[in-house]
């Protein structure tokens, strides 16, 4: 049986919050990437099946009110928190992708209590050690959506979120969502230079998830988490760019279950 979300707005210091829920058990928390909420996807129906999914809109994104004196992802962070706070929960998994795994990761290590198992997806937040994160700004939306997925043919559900033009709405919104980004990571670009000191006090369960063929952040920052938290784990999706959890929806939501549910991978790196 499919699971279906419902959608919700929870209010957390004066800020409406539009937020996606569904499924029953233990809380996992999914915080999304740059590109926005992308709404009830594929994998987290799956996921949905055993856990109860809660899938914010971050503040100045989508329908989420806006949140002008957010300053940085560190501000994302703190206000998640309250975010939990809100929601009555006191310890939850927690999922972050792109910018929303580097949040997760700055959540961690701000209070690792909250935290029961740590999923971060091609996450940024670290400075590569060779190469650059993908100047997002530079290049045009369908530039960047270009680099995003290894292979958009097969994306199962790449024909229901782009295989139309957008709507003057969600240009809107997607217009909102690049702004709100710059404003969260533009100096410096993509990554906290603190962060790297304070990731081996994170020593919760954490998996590491990206795509071996990620044009947007480089795969050897996987490898530079791994070796800051203390009980990391990294696998890496070929065929894969920087969606994994919409590039392998199955796979991905069958790794996510066996690691919130208390399975580890066999092997630091394994592949797909």
């Amino acid at each position: 049986m499919t699971v279906v979300s419902r959608e919700e707005t929870i209010r957390v210091g004066g800020i409406k919050v539009h937020t996606l829920i569904g499924g029953t058990g233990d809380p996992l928390l999914v915080l999304h990437g740059a590109g926005g909420n992308r709404g009830w996807r594929r994998w987290m129906a799956a996921v949905a099946e055993r856990h109860t999914v809660y899938a914010p809109t971050h503040p100045g994104f989508g329908q989420s009110d806006a949140a002008d004196w957010m300053q940085g992802i560190d501000d994302l962070a703190r206000f998640y928190l309250w975010f939990l706070d809100a929601l009555g929960l006191s310890r939850v998994h927690l999922l972050g992708h792109s910018i929303g795994g580097w949040t997760a990761a700055e959540l961690a290590t701000m209070h690792p209590g909250r935290i029961d198992r740590l999923i971060l997806v091609a996450p940024a937040g670290l400075k590569p050690a060779e190469g650059e994160i993908l100047d997002i700004f530079y290049f045009s939306p369908e530039e960047v959506l270009k680099r995003t997925v290894h292979d958009p043919a097969s994306v199962p559900e790449w024909p229901e979120l782009y295989g139309r033009p957008p709507t003057p709405d969600e240009i809107d919104i997607a217009t909102r969502n690049r702004e709100m980004t710059a404003r969260l990571t533009w100096k410096p670009y993509m990554f906290n230079p603190r962060l790297s000191y304070f990731l081996p006090r994170v020593e919760a369960p954490t998996l590491i998830v990206w795509g071996r063929q990620d044009r947007i952040v480089p795969p050897m920052c996987g490898e530079q988490y791994q070796r800051l938290l203390p009980n990391a784990t990294l696998h890496l999706f070929d065929r894969c760019g920087h969606l994994p959890p919409l590039e392998h929806p199955d796979a991905f939501a069958r790794l996510v279950l066996d690691f919130v549910d208390g399975a580890r991978p066999a092997a630091a790196s394994r592949r797909v």
